[in-house]
């Protein structure tokens, strides 16, 4: 079994990494220290197992679970965590695998015997119920072996393209797995929802333009040449949704 080791600690590194040892049947095929760089490392190494520090710097282990999951063979996750009993609940509702630190060597063991792979409604179930930020920082591409972090703050809008949503933001245009109904429920404040088919960043509506055709138009602040040439129907607030966004761009 192959193992990633991701913590921002690199003695909690090196003690897992000696507690794996002492198994003698699992190999350690990378560390990192951050959520960015275990996802890069996951990407090459192609790891069975992740063992995932929950509070990290950045990406916290939660939010890179959520990534992790894009992978088209996702890794199971065994979180460590030196969480509260109220946090720990939440992971043993869901059969979720986690080791407390300090880790002993018979947990670590149980927890890999049992390390499962966990879906996207389950890690936001966790996260709040165990009291974390329930929402990502980014949404996650996933570019033939690569992932690509895109920062929610970059965004501009979603759109849906068949059976997957298309994000456009400040470098350019990226396919994603998440469904438009779940990106308006976890980013409900910062996004409203144009039409059945998009969601715009509310920071990034210049105005609303009627058109010729009676059609009621969203422009952009700051458009690039893509946005330019968009599609005319891509953009436009249908009626059942005209009101919603107009309080929303005036604070109501």
């Amino acid at each position: 079994m192959k193992i990633l080791i991701v913590d921002d600690e690199k003695p909690a590194r090196d003690r897992l990494r000696q507690l794996l040892d002492d198994f003698g049947n699992y190999e350690v095929v990378g560390e990192a220290g951050n959520g960015e760089d275990a996802i890069a490392a996951a990407a090459r190494a192609l790891p069975d197992v992740v063992l995932l520090d929950i509070r990290m710097p950045g990406l916290d282990g939660i939010e890179t679970a959520h990534h992790l999951n894009a992978m088209e063979n996702p890794p199971a996750v065994v979180f460590t965590t030196a969480y509260d009993e109220y946090a720990i609940d939440a992971f043993d509702a869901r059969a979720i695998g986690y080791v407390l630190k300090p880790v002993r060597r018979e947990r670590l063991g149980r927890a890999l015997e049992h390390a499962a792979r966990l879906s996207g409604p389950v890690l936001r179930e966790l996260a709040d119920e165990s009291k974390l930020d329930t929402r990502r920082n980014h949404v996650c591409a996933r570019l033939h072996d690569e992932l690509r972090l895109i920062p929610i703050e970059d965004i501009r809008y979603f759109n849906a393209d068949q059976k997957y949503v298309c994000v456009h933001h400040a470098s350019g245009t990226d396919l994603i797995d998440d469904s438009l109904k779940s990106l308006e429920e976890e980013f409900a404040d910062r996004f409203v929802r144009i039409h059945r088919s998009a969601l715009v960043a509310v920071d990034e509506i210049e105005k609303l333009e009627k058109l010729d055709d009676g059609k009621t138009h969203v422009v952009l602040r700051n458009p690039t040449q893509d946005e330019d040439n968009a599609p005319d129907d891509e953009l436009v607030v249908s009626r059942r949704h005209l009101a919603t966004v107009r309080r929303r761009l005036t604070g109501g």
